[in-house]
């Protein structure tokens, strides 16, 4: 469906992409993920057509972007972060311009995009009257107003509170039923909740590009084991449980009631039988022994330390 190779796009002396590739395929929710300044919105304004690269290819469809541009933007829906808005203009009459503009016949599909965007009630109103939310609702009906077969996304929910960004979140996984769908974030739990797969830029370069459960896997060296127990202080159980073969280290967990332990365990040691056995062995109780995944936001950070902080 979207083919990127050898991407490339300098501003001045500062790289801000560089020589990036990947494949996305028709069908997937993809999040692009990275800090600020790591290439994001300059990867995506590339292949919206909105920057031309210094060198590289973009095939998105049956069409080159450098040849076809018109062709590829009549296939994709792009909200960029700032909705392009005409705040004086009433949510009915603004969604009737894009889609003249479009080349679309109003009437029905402003039914429908309304209806899917959850704006409706709201197509009455001028829309510097809305609130963020509904604002980003309505930059969701101008990109999907001819019906894209691709939507990409830039950080569609900055700025939003934590009502709404749970809103615009269901609301794109129920567009990615229908349609391939490109968001860029910085925002961890967007890409977890929200997308199949998950490309990590850092500095202009892709450092992942996979799965999270994959990402997960492979990149997590370590387990981390919750325990709690009682009959035992900290001191006691944390020698016990340093005794156990793959145990590099014991932490403290806070409990007001019980005696709790953070166990991380080096790469694929399986030590939950043994602290089993343990605590058993020494008469404590044991009421919570639970292996935490190893978190996105651990291998972002494994990978981006060291980022920029500018908005590229």
């Amino acid at each position: 469906m979207i083919s990127a190779r050898g991407l490339t796009k300098s501003y001045g002396d500062l790289v801000a992409v560089n020589d990036v590739s990947f494949t996305i395929r028709k069908g997937e929710i993809t999040g692009i993920l990275g800090p600020n300044g790591a290439g994001k919105t300059t990867t995506l304004r590339m292949l919206t057509c909105y920057l031309e690269p210094d060198r590289g290819d973009i095939v998105i469809g049956d069409h080159n972007v450098k040849d076809n541009p018109l062709e590829v933007k009549k296939i994709i829906g792009y909200l960029p972060e700032s909705a392009p808005l005409y705040p004086d203009m009433l949510v009915y009459d603004y969604l009737v311009y894009v889609s003249e503009v479009r080349g679309v016949p109003a009437n029905g599909r402003i039914r429908e995009i309304g209806r899917l965007c959850g704006i409706n009630e709201v197509m009455h109103k001028n829309i510097s009257e809305l609130s963020k939310g509904y604002k980003q609702r309505v930059g969701l009906a101008h990109a999907m107003i001819h019906d894209p077969e691709i939507l990409i996304l830039d950080e569609p929910t900055s700025g939003l509170d934590p009502n709404q960004i749970v809103e615009i979140r269901n609301l794109i996984k129920e567009i990615g039923k229908q349609k391939t769908v490109i968001l860029s974030t910085h925002i961890l739990p967007e890409v977890e909740a929200t997308c199949d797969r998950v490309i990590i830029i850092d500095r202009g370069s892709i450092v992942a590009d996979d799965r999270t459960d994959i990402l997960q896997k492979s990149l997590g060296k370590d387990n981390r084991i919750s325990l709690k127990v009682s009959g035992a202080d900290f001191a006691a159980l944390s020698e016990a449980m340093k005794g156990i073969a793959g145990v590099r280290d014991v932490a403290r967990l806070d409990d007001r009631d019980l005696t709790g332990a953070l166990i991380t365990v080096s790469g694929d040691s399986e030590a939950r039988p043994e602290i089993f056995k343990t605590v058993g062995a020494r008469g404590w109780v044991l009421y919570e022994m639970k292996q935490e995944q190893v978190s996105l936001e651990n291998i972002f950070r494994q990978l981006t330390q060291g980022g920029n902080n500018g908005q590229i």
